[in-house]
């Protein structure tokens, strides 16, 4: 029998989404799981969704084609903002078609025989950045602005085509970008915001650039522009592509790498294993992919048709957000998924999202934080928390969860 239930389950009783802890998910996401997998709860800016919280249902959602992520549907979750400009919409909130335009242009960039190509240069850049913390003659630095926001946004710059000249200001402006962390603070919100605008102006301004080119070139941004010269896209498009691979590229990699350094730092006997075998770093990768799930509050849907799914009923036109970050903590899949363990095989997880909105860019993501995580258990095996773990602010109330600064010496 199924049922369809109408109002905001009794527990928990305030507004979701709920401050997340510095590491493990709210308590109220295994309350959920074990009692109430999928319920619709009120959500901030009054309005209501339905929310999903065990693995294989998280799955099923994310590949059935009733659920759309077109951010445009009357039931898209939007957490009281308003709708943001048509012009403005990125291909993360379109569907069908509309969203294969962009992944087929894009993909290319992102595979692995690419990843190969990348690779010699990552490795030297990693290389370079830890010289330079490690020449500090203080013996200590901020892990974030030393090691985890340089290597995302200096990669990002190679990619996506900006001027070696310009990298200073591209850095700069994305990592203030990354401000957009707390959801209550509005100075925080409005600085990002600030930065974002400005990245958006650059994008705009390269893309003109190339626009004005006989041959706009190969990188990401010149393939836009191509696409756009084809008739297949628009110049806002090569806009508002460009500013989303910054920030989906950027703050998510950036905070992985932070919060992953830390929860190594955390487990000891782990790191230990990981300097010993080497070979134990991809597999670490992915479990820390998997125990972090960084992204937690982006993979927002919403349904077209009513869909029957664990004994309830959602009805078309209602805002749903399959909780990735609870899915990744499910033991009926992860057995004791609470735990980090770097000898589980955990690859299926959905740190990525899954189905056709996954991320485009997972192959860059997981290279990044391979050769940043092997390089410094080879290099710096004696690197340690500078400070108590409860001196650290980390963003509990962002939608990609992180760490402010992080402490290190070694």
């Amino acid at each position: 029998m199924t049922s369809t239930v109408p109002a905001v389950t009794e527990h928990p009783s305030a507004p979701f989404p709920w401050p997340r802890p510095p590491i493990d998910p709210p308590a109220e996401y295994q309350w959920l799981r074990e009692n109430a997998p999928i319920t619709r709860v009120e959500i901030f800016g009054g309005e209501y969704a339905w929310l999903v919280t065990r693995y294989d249902d998280v799955r099923s959602i994310l590949s059935d084609p009733r659920v759309s992520a077109d951010s445009r549907n009357p039931g898209y979750p939007r957490f009281g903002a308003p709708p943001e400009p048509e012009d403005q919409r990125l291909f993360l909130r379109m569907d069908g078609a509309e969203h294969e335009i962009f992944r087929n242009l894009l993909a290319k960039n992102f595979t692995l025989t690419a990843m190969k190509k990348i690779r010699p240069a990552l490795q030297e850049l990693v290389d370079t950045t830890i010289d330079t913390m490690l020449a500090s003659p203080e013996g200590h630095t901020d892990f974030v602005k030393s090691v985890a926001l340089p290597i995302p946004s200096t990669v990002l710059s190679w990619i996506l085509g900006v001027h070696a000249e310009d990298r200073a200001f591209f850095n700069k402006a994305a990592d203030e970008a990354l401000m957009a962390n707390d959801l209550t603070n509005p100075d925080a919100m409005g600085r990002a915001i600030a930065a974002m605008n400005d990245l958006r102006g650059y994008i705009r301004k390269i893309a003109n650039e190339r626009a004005a080119l006989d041959d706009p070139g190969d990188d990401i941004i010149g393939q836009l522009v191509a696409a756009e010269r084809a008739g297949t896209i628009t110049m806002m498009d090569v806009e508002n592509s460009g500013f989303l691979l910054i920030i989906a590229g950027h703050d998510t990699t950036t905070n992985m790498t932070a919060l992953g350094m830390y929860t190594l730092l955390q487990h000891p006997e782990q790191w230990a294993q990981m300097q010993e075998n080497p070979a134990l770093v991809r597999n670490a990768v992915e479990e820390l992919l998997r125990y972090l799930t960084v992204v937690h509050l982006v993979i927002l849907r919403s349904s077209t048709k009513d869909i029957e799914i664990g004994g309830v009923t959602i009805p078309a036109g209602e805002a749903i957000i399959p909780l990735n970050l609870s899915a990744n903590r499910d033991d009926a899949h992860f057995p004791g998924a609470d735990a980090l363990d770097i000898h589980r095989k955990a690859r299926d997880h959905f740190a990525f999202g899954y189905g056709v909105h996954q991320c485009i860019g997972q192959a860059l993501a997981r290279l990044e934080l391979q050769i940043i995580f092997e390089t410094l258990a080879r290099r710096v095996p004696t690197l340690k928390l500078a400070v108590e773990p409860d001196e650290l602010q980390f963003k509990a109330w962002s939608g990609i969860n992180g760490v402010f600064s992080l402490p290190v010496t070694w």
